[in-house]
């Protein structure tokens, strides 16, 4: 391995046998080294291979202005967040996240803290995400010395979505999320009751709106033309019928598309459900 740029002390950039590009960390491993020497391979402690040599260029380019240890702590964080989610994370993420976590620390020692205004939909719909943005927290005030305000664990949170799929599929996400939200938000002022988001119906009512919203946003409507069911429910459960009337009147005018008679019959089963004390 021959060293292709010295970043500091303890970074640099070469290539491994197959002539990818990769970053190299270890104590002192670039002192007193120069373009075209040897690495000493005895001292290399991580080593970063990214998917492109673009990327690997990128965060090349993004170490020469942050501190390394902020690298380092994002990739205990990714590998975290990789085993608490049982899958591998898109290498953009170190990217992003050292990026966004480098000037949070950066605003944060001069005051400036940014607020989350989408916190609380972070919390209610990517729980796990959002608990590894709270186990983040807590690894950079251990390797960084910095206790970051809990907004930060939301945009961290959305980073770790964001690294589960590709950008469309993040703006997706964030569509369906808007959705899901102003639909709870409709059942709970129709009803004036705060929902138990600890009930099963609430987890299977949430579980279907966020099916339902990409189905609805990639335009997948189904409707099998059954009409007694519809009936049966419009009937027994009118005040539910009438929410999920508000919620269709909604769509039609956000998204120009109406609920189908089957969704009519789904939501108004949820909701009813979601509503009623005591139902389990």
């Amino acid at each position: 391995m021959i060293i292709e740029k010295v970043l500091n002390n303890n970074v640099l950039l070469t290539r491994n046998a197959k002539g990818k590009e990769v970053i190299v960390m270890g104590r002192g491993i670039s002192f007193n080294k120069v373009i075209g020497d040897e690495v000493d391979e005895h001292k290399i402690d991580k080593i970063f291979m990214l998917n492109t040599n673009e990327l690997t260029a990128r965060l090349t380019e993004l170490l020469n202005e942050i501190p390394v240890a902020h690298l380092e702590t994002v990739k205990s964080i990714v590998e975290h967040a990789g085993a608490v989610l049982g899958e591998e994370l898109n290498d953009n993420v170190y990217l992003s996240l050292t990026d966004h976590i480098s000037y949070a620390i950066e605003r944060h020692s001069k005051g400036i803290d940014f607020k989350n205004a989408m916190l609380f939909e972070i919390k209610r719909f990517y729980k796990k995400e959002y608990g590894i943005g709270q186990d983040a927290l807590r690894m950079i005030e251990e390797q960084v010395g910095v206790r970051l305000p809990e907004d930060e664990a939301g945009f961290i949170a959305l980073h770790i979505v964001n690294a589960r799929t590709d950008g469309a599929e993040m703006r997706l996400t964030m569509e369906m999320t808007e959705i899901v939200h102003h639909i709870l938000n409709i059942v709970t002022y129709h009803y004036g009751i705060v929902l138990d988001e600890s009930s099963l119906s609430y987890s299977r009512f949430l579980t279907h709106l966020q099916y339902f919203s990409m189905r609805l946003l990639r335009k997948e409507v189904h409707e099998s033309g059954e009409d007694f069911l519809y009936e049966q429910v419009r009937l027994s459960y009118a005040k539910a019928f009438d929410c999920a009337k508000k919620i269709d009147d909604y769509l039609q005018s956000t998204y120009h598309q109406c609920l189908s008679k089957d969704e009519y019959v789904y939501l108004t089963i949820h909701i009813q459900r979601i509503t009623t004390r005591g139902e389990e």
